[in-house]
């Protein structure tokens, strides 16, 4: 059930330099509408796909760095329609470059599911995960985006049997999330690279045409250890890098460029 999207030639793209592509996760209006759209733009030249998250109050899987990173942008009055604003005008200028959005169920049912995906695909947005609208119960979802073309992006988790992950693979679209552990973002990862690398391989042997990245717990320290993978995600490092400049007065977006460049240099 691929699209045969941008999402899918980036990562062919990054495969043909012999690398896993690179995520980055950062949350829209962080630390001002602005500045978010600023940092993105920056952190592109370094990123292969840029993940952009809702700010929410009460994020479940979002470890501290990412929970602060919302609550600034609460704090700034950031509105959904201010997320969907930043994507487009990212993509006004980086149009090659693909752009995620994150965020959970209630945000989008509140908002309504039809009108959320129609403004999707007119802020030429490419993917869409939901963190808390598992497997079957986002199958309606996910129809909705692919008719639209944007890619709904399902995880996995080390808990996710082998009889689930096939029916997950099967209608997933061009990417499949693998949560390395069972934490929230930005913990300490606790479980050997090697075992990740090989949970990532079980993964990749029900369907080896799929881009499966890893995610959560990713540092600059450990990246180069699950290059194999067709992408990795960074979202609490580059949060914590917000935060450090802001309350150091020092510049955002040169600090966090300067985080992306380090890691994008890791996996060469």
């Amino acid at each position: 059930m691929t699209i045969n999207s941008l999402i899918c030639k980036t990562f062919n793209k990054a495969k043909k330099e012999n690398r896993p592509a690179l995520l980055t996760y950062t949350v829209a209006g962080d630390n001002t509408k602005k500045r978010s759209l600023e940092i993105l733009k920056s952190i592109s030249k370094y990123a292969d796909i840029c993940e952009l998250g809702f700010p929410h109050n009460t994020p479940i899987a979002d470890g501290g760095q990412i929970q602060t990173s919302a609550y600034r942008a609460i704090k700034n009055g950031i509105k959904i329609d201010d997320v969907f604003s930043i994507a487009n005008q990212f993509k006004k200028s980086k149009k090659n470059k693909p752009i995620i959005l994150m965020g959970y169920y209630n945000m989008i049912y509140q908002y309504n599911e039809n009108r959320f995906i129609d403004k999707c695909k007119k802020s030429k947005v490419d993917g869409l995960i939901v963190v808390d609208l598992p497997y079957p119960e986002n199958k309606s979802f996910s129809f909705k985006c692919k008719k639209k073309g944007i890619n709904f992006i399902q995880l996995v988790s080390p808990t996710t049997s082998n009889k689930r992950l096939k029916k997950i693979i099967k209608d997933s679209h061009d990417m499949v999330y693998y949560i390395s552990m069972l934490s929230t973002t930005g913990g300490k990862l606790k479980v050997a690279p090697k075992k990740i690398i090989e949970r990532y391989n079980n993964i990749k042997s029900l369907n080896k045409n799929k881009n499966v990245v890893i995610g959560f717990g990713i540092t600059e320290k450990t990246i180069k250890s699950l290059k194999k993978a067709d992408g990795l995600v960074v979202g609490s490092a580059i949060c914590k890098g917000i935060t450090i400049s802001i309350n150091k007065r020092q510049n955002v977006v040169t600090n966090v460029t300067n985080i992306v460049k380090k890691l994008r240099n890791k996996i060469k």
